[in-house]
Parts: C-alpha cells; sequence; structure tokens
C-alpha cells in the first residue's frame, strides 16, 4: 500500500477535511528536497454532452463497489462526488502497478456497464479527463471545498450534507519525506 493511503473508514467529521497532512518542518526549505512516494490526484471526468447520468443511486453503488476493489489493483479513492454530468474524486496509486488512464478507463467502464444494464444507451462520457496532483495542504483543502459544495453552487442542495453521491472510500494522508 502506498504511503499516501490510511486505511480508515468514513466518518462525517472526517469528511469536511478528509486529507490530512504531516507537517514538514522547512528549517531551509530550498535546500531540502522533497518528493511524495505516492502522491494524491485530483480527478474530473465529464459524461458524453454533459448528459445527467450520474446522480443515481444505482451509479452511486458502482462507484463505491469499484472503489471498494481498488486495493486489490493498486488504487484507492478517497473523498469524492458524483454530479448528475461529471464525477471528482481524490484517488491514490501504486504507480508499480496502475496508471491513471488506465484506472479512469476502468472506472468508466465500470459505470459504463450498470448504465447499459438500466438501458441508457451510449456513449456515456466525454474522452480524457483532468487530473491535478496535490501538492500542499492548502491546495487538497481547496479542492476538497470546491468538491464539497459543488452540488449546492449547482443549486441541487442548500447544503453540502444534503448531497447522497458524496462520500469517502479511504482517508488518504498526503505524505511528505526528505531525500
Amino acid at each position: 500500500m502506498p504511503a499516501a493511503v490510511a486505511d480508515r473508514r468514513y466518518s462525517r467529521l472526517h469528511l469536511e477535511n478528509p486529507i490530512s497532512f504531516d507537517s514538514v518542518h522547512n528549517r531551509l526549505g530550498r535546500l531540502d528536497r522533497i518528493y511524495l512516494r505516492a502522491p494524491i490526484y485530483f480527478l474530473t471526468a465529464c459524461t458524453a454532452q454533459r448528459k445527467p447520468l450520474l446522480a443515481k443511486q444505482y451509479v452511486h453503488e458502482a462507484f463505491i463497489r469499484f472503489a471498494k476493489q481498488g486495493p486489490a489493483h493498486g488504487i484507492w479513492i478517497g473523498a469524492y462526488v458524483l454530479m448528475p454530468d461529471h464525477l471528482h474524486a481524490f484517488v491514490a496509486l501504486d504507480a508499480e502497478r496502475v496508471n491513471l488512464s488506465a484506472l479512469m478507463k476502468s472506472l468508466k467502464n465500470a459505470l459504463s456497464k450498470k448504465l447499459r444494464e438500466r438501458g441508457v444507451a451510449p456513449p456515456h462520457w466525454q474522452k480524457g479527463f483532468f487530473d491535478h496532483v496535490l501538492r500542499s495542504q492548502e491546495s487538497a483543502s481547496e479542492k476538497w471545498r470546491y468538491v464539497r459544495e459543488n452540488p449546492v453552487r449547482a443549486g441541487l442542495v442548500k447544503d453540502s450534507s444534503e448531497w447522497r453521491y458524496l462520500g469517502e472510500i479511504f482517508a488518504l494522508d498526503y505524505r511528505v519525506e526528505r531525500l
């Protein structure tokens, strides 16, 4: 399991800021080289023609099943939000076993399979996806606030706690090490 992953379960309190960070003493910041053993990625994928396909209980259940099977394949999905026409997720990978493109292909295929079972004709997804490596606590906290409040900004709920298609599968810890 990569250093970025802690096997803790979802809790409502933790959902407020699910990405925690080890503090790094920065006495001479430019002289210490820092690297991430297993970075945390912020991922976004959109549906084809922005069709509202994802904010459905059966899609949410398929997403959770996929995410819970992830560690067997070197994938840990942390906090996420399924919006009607796109999804956001924080992810850590075992880079020796899987890459982002393979992860997204598998995730899109798993959710498309469930949509086809329900009679939703393809195409389901836009080509490609957006990814961003989280580089700091500030970056992660900012991204999580954005993700968590997405349903509110879209006018789908008054408070993010009301959105049913939001959660956390694995708590991801951002760990920094010195060389």
